[in-house]
């Protein structure tokens, strides 16, 4: 087989695996000779053999054969000098050009890399979305298209157990089911610095560049902790910059914005913030409790003669706020000892099997906190929130500060009452309830409660 049929192979190969493929993988291939029905190439690194020979060596053969060259195997080598390493595929039969092409790695460094495996449980149909999250999952599912990148990268940022994870499996759990084509690659930052730094003791870098940068789709879990690694940001950022020259999209997660991680470089902060960067701010009472009742519907089926009482989980999704994971292990664990025991899910039975959890949980905000920071907030004197004056000034205030009292405390209503200034129960009740109707119908007083909220909790 001569150079120049080789090269009019190529436009054919081009047309068969597109042009990001080609140009990544079947371009950089030399043929160097035909001997014995052994096809001979040269390659830049062992990998990039590899690679070619196990996804592109059946289509390459096929066109050969076509084209009336006697090929029966592949082989790579990476130096004038070495070996040529024959590729383990026999002649095709015709049919195999009709078969899609296959484009995600089968090499052992891919499969390796990907050691975070996806979550079954984590896909956009089970993530329950809710104000705190809502933008954050209407970025995720636009990037879940796979259509044209408009926002690179994507970058998901909020406190632990707030859902980033399940987003960003859920990302790739679509990518991989309505676009099986493409190379999508998700892992921690910590599997990407464990890659670098093997790559750099085995002197295999060029293998792990080829590796990172012919991806369709990068998503990098926990970026934080490539932080204070001076040399993984510079190999990351590099990796990031080549992808987004390809058009490739990238998808970070974090535990806080890109600009408040401690000692990541400049460089990569600016790279990161060039996108899109999105806030899931911690859960309200509202996302908690559909979160609960979604995870009570998947239960019906595993436990279908359980039955739960009115207001249990009512009660924990006000007791148990500042983590999702703790919420639902808390409602797993319940379920399990409800039917191990044969009781129904009442509020005793919850108090006594959550109790350690329940204690972890107990919020530290006191009722005397709150009135300070609500007084701070709408500008009035303290002792007008808790004092007789029914001014409506005062009174929407008293109201705010006793709803948050309820949501924020285990104090009782009795309690809450007698904090300010010894009013009746009903009275703190009232109060809770006018404030829960105002926040459906007054954007202005649901964005108080809301501000007020996060300063508390902060």
């Amino acid at each position: 087989m001569t150079q120049e049929k080789w090269g009019q192979l190529r436009n054919k190969l081009m047309k068969a695996v597109g042009k990001n493929n080609f140009t990544t993988w079947i371009e950089p291939l030399e043929f160097q000779e035909l001997q014995d029905g052994v096809a001979v190439f040269s390659v830049p690194t062992n990998f990039m053999g590899n690679y070619v020979s196990q996804n592109f060596a059946d289509l390459i053969l096929y066109e050969l054969n076509t084209a009336g060259e006697p090929v029966k195997r592949l082989a790579f080598r990476t130096a004038a000098n070495s070996p040529a390493r024959p590729a383990q595929t026999e002649a095709p039969k015709p049919q195999i050009a009709t078969q899609p092409v296959m484009t995600e790695a089968k090499h052992d460094a891919l499969d390796a890399l990907q050691a975070a495996p996806l979550d079954a449980r984590f896909t956009f149909d089970s993530f329950v979305v809710g104000k705190p999250n809502e933008l954050a999952h209407a970025a995720a599912r636009r990037v879940s298209e796979g259509g044209p990148v408009t926002f690179n990268p994507l970058v998901l940022y909020g406190g632990v157990g707030l859902g980033k994870t399940h987003l960003m499996h859920a990302i790739a759990w679509e990518l991989k089911t309505k676009h099986p084509e493409l190379n999508v690659l998700y892992l921690s930052a910590e599997q990407f610095m464990y890659r670098f730094v093997q790559a750099l003791r085995e002197r295999r870098m060029m293998d792990f560049k080829h590796l990172f940068r012919s991806v369709d789709v990068l998503m990098v879990d926990d970026v934080q902790f490539i932080a204070g690694k001076d040399s993984t940001q510079e190999e990351f950022f590099h990796t990031f910059n080549a992808l987004v020259d390809q058009n490739k999209q990238i998808i970070i997660s974090a535990d806080r914005a890109p600009g408040e991680i401690k000692d990541l470089e400049d460089r990569v902060k600016s790279r990161l913030q060039c996108g899109l960067v999105v806030d899931l701010h911690p859960t309200d009472y509202e996302l908690r409790l559909g979160i609960l009742q979604t995870k009570v519907q998947q239960y019906s089926s595993t436990y279908p003669d359980l039955t739960i009482s009115d207001g249990v989980l009512e009660f924990l999704a006000h007791r148990i706020s500042t983590n999702v994971r703790v919420l639902e292990g808390a409602l797993t664990r319940l379920f399990a000892f409800a039917s191990l025991v044969g009781r129904e899910i009442d509020m005793e039975l919850t108090q006594d099997c959550l109790a350690d959890v329940l204690r972890a949980s107990e919020r530290k905000i006191t009722v005397e906190e709150i009135q300070r920071k609500v007084s701070e907030y709408y500008n009035i004197r303290l002792s007008d929130i808790i004092g007789p004056k029914r001014l409506r000034s005062y009174a929407r205030p008293r109201q705010v500060a006793m709803y948050l009292c309820k949501q924020l405390t285990s104090r009782s209503l009795p309690e809450i009452g007698r904090r300010f200034g010894g009013r009746d129960h009903t009275t703190v009740m009232h109060g809770v309830k006018r404030i829960e109707e105002l926040k459906l119908t007054d954007g202005q007083i649901a964005e108080d409660v809301e501000m007020l909220r996060r300063a508390l909790e902060a």
